[in-house]
C-alpha cells in the first residue's frame, strides 16, 4: 500500500511559524493556491481512502481535490495540542519565561497534550485504521507534527530527529508500507 501523507496548505499570516495546535485555523490566500496546485498535481490517482485532520486549515487544502467528497475527518489527525501556548511562536513562549533546554524538555515545558499520549494516539490510529486497509492508495492530509511522529514510529528514531526534518506547507511524503519506506513528494 501506498500511503500519501499531505501537510496542510500555508495558514493565515499571523498564524505562520507559530505552535498552532488546535486552533482551527484557515489557509492563506498563498495557502489556497497551493490546495489548488497540490488537487491538480494527484487529481490522476486514485485513492481508495481519503483520511482529514477535522481541523479547518486540512479540510480547506482537501476541499479542492475530486477524491475529497468520500474523505474521512478525523480529531485523530490532529496535530498536538500546546495548551496555553497555542498561537504563539518560539520567541513569545521565551518571553513568557519558558527556557529551551533541549527537545523534550520544551515539549514537556509548553503542557498541551501530553507527548506519550500524542504519540501514542498517532501509531493507533494508524495501526488500527490504516496498516489494516486493503487497498492500493490512501491519501491522509494532516499536520507536519503527525507526519513527523509517523516517521519517528516507522522508522524508529526518536522525535527529536524525526522533528529536525523540514515539512514546508503542502508538502509531504509518501509511505510504501511494503518496503516501510518514505520518499518525499516531488
Amino acid at each position: 500500500m501506498k500511503i500519501t501523507l499531505l501537510r496542510h496548505a500555508e495558514v493565515q499570516e499571523e498564524y505562520k511559524g507559530k505552535y498552532n495546535g488546535h486552533i482551527d485555523i484557515g489557509l492563506s490566500v498563498q495557502g489556497k493556491a497551493q490546495a489548488k496546485a497540490l488537487a491538480q498535481k494527484f487529481k490522476h490517482i486514485v485513492f481508495e481512502r481519503v483520511y482529514c485532520s477535522d481541523l479547518l486549515r486540512a479540510k480547506e487544502t482537501l476541499q479542492p481535490f475530486t477524491q475529497a467528497k468520500d474523505a474521512i475527518y478525523t480529531p485523530m489527525l490532529r496535530e498536538k495540542s500546546w495548551g496555553e501556548y497555542e498561537g504563539m511562536s518560539y520567541e513569545q513562549i521565551v518571553a513568557c519565561g519558558v527556557e529551551y533546554k533541549n527537545f523534550t524538555q520544551w515539549v514537556e515545558a509548553l503542557g498541551g497534550e501530553d507527548i506519550e499520549r500524542y504519540t501514542q494516539r498517532i501509531e493507533d490510529f494508524f495501526a488500527q485504521e490504516i496498516f489494516t486497509l486493503t487497498c492500493e492508495n490512501v491519501l491522509i492530509v494532516t499536520h507536519s507534527g503527525v507526519i513527523k511522529t509517523l516517521i519517528a514510529i516507522v522508522q524508529n528514531i526518536s522525535l527529536e530527529e524525526a522533528f529536525s526534518y523540514t515539512l514546508p506547507y503542502s508538502g509531504g511524503v509518501v509511505f510504501c508500507t511494503k518496503e516501510q519506506t518514505f520518499s518525499p513528494i516531488k
